[in-house]
């Protein structure tokens, strides 16, 4: 596609589905996830590129995936960028995304920690496609450690 405004990112390349808008000229990506055209932003890039890896590389089902997750905090509607459900759709890892030029800050982390206080994962991770940072939770002692890589489906 001509005039591509997006920069290769620190993930496997993906046979993404691209269209141009007939009426406003904007990209389009098909999120199977979402099962519709969505218009390519600089973190929708990151969004199917992560997904992408998490599929193909890392071996998650994409039938337990969800991307834009509706969750109510403090009286409040939010929206988790992707989660991954377990066998018993418990949310087993959330995934914020940040267009490439945003840096990955504390202010992240917070976010995505606000949005576990509802779901209760067990991984949270945090990619701006360059950098990617995931922790796991124990629940049991209340502590966590951030991951060398995210880690693989290993069932459950």
């Amino acid at each position: 596609m001509t005039g591509f405004p997006y920069p290769k990112l620190n993930l496997p390349d993906a046979s993404l589905r691209l269209r141009r808008e007939d009426n406003s000229g904007r990209i389009q990506v098909f999120d199977p996830l979402r099962g519709k055209w969505i218009v390519l932003t600089p973190e929708e890039w990151v969004r199917q590129h992560f997904v992408n890896m998490l599929v193909n590389v890392k071996g998650y089902y994409k039938g337990r995936m969800a991307n834009e997750v509706c969750l109510t905090l403090n009286e409040t509607a939010r929206r988790c960028d992707t989660v991954i459900f377990n066998e018993y759709r418990q949310p087993l890892m959330i995934v914020e995304y940040k267009a490439p030029d945003i840096p990955i800050t504390q202010k992240v982390f917070d976010q995505i920690a606000r949005y576990n206080m509802v779901l209760h994962a067990r991984f949270l991770a945090v990619s701006n496609g360059l950098n990617h940072y995931c922790c796991e939770i124990d629940y049991s002692t209340g502590t966590y450690r951030f991951l060398k890589d995210i880690p693989p489906f290993t069932g459950g």
